[in-house]
């Protein structure tokens, strides 16, 4: 799997580094002191995941995260020394994955990259299928229209899912949509209930409801509520 870094402090780079290899010895990491570099790197290679930093000279990480998610299928993680709100909402309207803040954390990096700890089993096949779910679960997806996305057979690829992943393609896309909807109620306390359910592909408030209160025990108005406190 090729992660790619991208920051302009060399030290930074060869920490992140550090701890991702550590952790995940198989990975390829690719790395760039700047956007341009990075856009390199990114025509050359099939990067899954890309850790950017927000403050570079030149173009910014939340601008090169824009042009990425705009021409390339991955996953992004933000970095910044700044506990901003206004970064976040940004990040995530962006369809950034995730962010950390620096200094850098172990414990919390690792739990941002713990989702991916099964991709380095995964073959290509279940590796692009993830891609593209991880990028469109906002849309109408299908095991067809995934299937068709990555020229296999639709019931091989629902076999060969259930078989690598552990669970079906809906109960993991629905996972995956609750995952982004608990994001979503935290990070943006005025939006509605509905229309969160829609961002994040839920075709009524009320299906979306009654399965997040069948995963977290509490409606998403109530885990809000709870969350706004901690």
């Amino acid at each position: 799997m090729n992660i790619l870094l991208v920051d302009d402090e060399p030290l930074e780079l060869e920490q992140l580094e550090y701890l991702i290899q550590k952790k995940f010895p198989n990975w390829k990491i690719f790395k760039a002191q700047d956007a341009s570099i990075a856009m390199q790197i990114v025509k050359q290679y099939d990067i899954f995941l890309a850790f950017l930093d927000i403050q570079m000279p030149g173009k910014t990480g939340l601008e090169l995260a824009e042009e990425l998610m705009g021409s390339y299928s991955m996953d992004i993680i933000i970095v910044t020394a700044f506990q901003n709100f206004q970064y976040a909402q940004t990040s995530i309207r962006l369809g950034v994955v995730d962010y950390i803040t620096k200094p850098i954390i172990e414990e919390e990096l690792l739990s941002v990259l713990g989702k991916y700890e099964r991709l380095g089993r995964y073959s290509e096949q279940i590796v692009n299928a993830l891609k593209i779910i991880h990028q469109e679960y906002s849309e109408k997806l299908s095991l067809n229209y995934l299937a068709s996305k990555i020229h296999i057979n639709p019931a091989y690829l629902s076999r060969k899912f259930h078989e690598e992943v552990g669970m079906g393609f809906s109960e993991y896309l629905n996972e995956h949509r609750l995952r982004e909807a608990q994001k979503m109620l935290i990070e943006y306390p005025d939006l509605s209930i509905s229309t969160i359910a829609e961002k994040c592909g839920f075709n009524s408030q009320h299906y979306f409801s009654q399965i997040f209160r069948k995963a977290t025990g509490q409606s998403p108005r109530d885990y809000r509520l709870r969350e706004s406190f901690h």
